[in-house]
């Protein structure tokens, strides 16, 4: 199928690379020339023949409702637009009702796989109408893993974004109990090679897991986390988990506490903060902050 895709950066264009593998026509737009295949969202919509489906990947919030908004504009009815950031799920509801006045479909989705996804594959979960998830399953199909499983349609418009926003709340308590242990175990005299007591837990344990494996990668890199500066930025989903517990009752005490601490590491330079800092930047590439 063709598929136009707006947003090039770290997600979108490897995103891109791996559509195209899978043998599908993509049409890709972004503000950075150099990684563009058109020089306008309006060039790109022209390259696309009817049912268009358009995916946007660009930042939530305001990016992310100007480019829906262009694309009202541009579209036909039964179009779709699919939103494959980290928008909130809220903003979903508001997306489809705006384009639905128009005859024009939407469907959010939340992707998980960061800076490996070209090769592994990307975790997906979407929600929407089940008439405009079919137009866009090629595409689906295309981005997950290998295998029965990684991709969802996890019920209606908002769902996708708000499964992964849970994700996400997951990853920060995941992160927060590696980088706990990972401190203590530091700290004490009698552990005297840490990282290979991490190494030893990727075989055989309960805690084995694929954050485990990119610990270890971070500390093969720099052993004690030297070079890091123990402060972790939060990217919203993880407020944003908290908030839909407040507002749900349900308790959520340890990703709860997991959000809090990396408040904590603006305060002061957190041992912990830098492992956070560490498996942040070896799954998703995120920046993290050297002394």
């Amino acid at each position: 199928m063709e598929l136009g895709l707006v947003g090039l950066g770290k997600m979108g264009g490897n995103m891109r690379e791996r559509i195209r593998r899978a043998g599908h026509t993509v049409h890709g737009f972004d503000r950075n020339p150099d990684l563009a295949d058109v020089h306008s969202v309006d060039e790109l919509v022209g390259r696309l023949e009817s049912p268009r489906v358009v995916w946007v990947m660009v930042p939530a919030g305001g990016p992310t409702q100007s480019t829906i908004d262009e694309l009202g504009e541009l579209l036909e009815p039964g179009d779709v637009v699919v939103d494959g950031g980290n928008s909130r799920w809220t903003d979903d509801e508001k997306h489809a009702e705006e384009l639905a006045a128009k005859g024009i479909g939407f469907v959010d989705c939340g992707v998980s796989g960061g800076v490996w996804g070209l090769e592994n594959g990307y975790a997906l979960m979407y929600g929407g109408d089940a008439e405009n998830v079919a137009k866009v399953q090629p595409v689906f199909d295309a981005l997950k893993p290998e295998g029965k499983y990684g991709s969802v349609h996890a019920g209606k418009v908002g769902a996708g974004h708000f499964a992964k926003m849970v994700h996400n709340g997951i990853e920060y308590a995941m992160m927060q109990a590696y980088a706990e242990g990972w401190e203590l175990l530091e700290k004490v005299d009698s552990v005297t090679d840490v990282r290979e007591v991490f190494r030893s837990w990727q075989e055989g344990t309960v805690i084995r897991s694929w954050l485990l494996d990119l610990a270890v990668n971070a500390l093969d890199d720099d052993e004690h986390l030297d070079r890091l500066k123990g402060f972790a930025q939060d990217s919203g989903e993880g407020r944003w988990t908290v908030e839909a517990a407040i507002d749900n009752a349900v308790p959520l005490p340890a990703i709860t506490a997991s959000l809090f601490a990396r408040f904590a590491s603006r305060q002061d330079d957190s041992p912990q903060m830098k492992m956070v800092a560490a498996l942040r930047n070896q799954f998703g590439g995120h920046a993290v902050e050297s002394k």
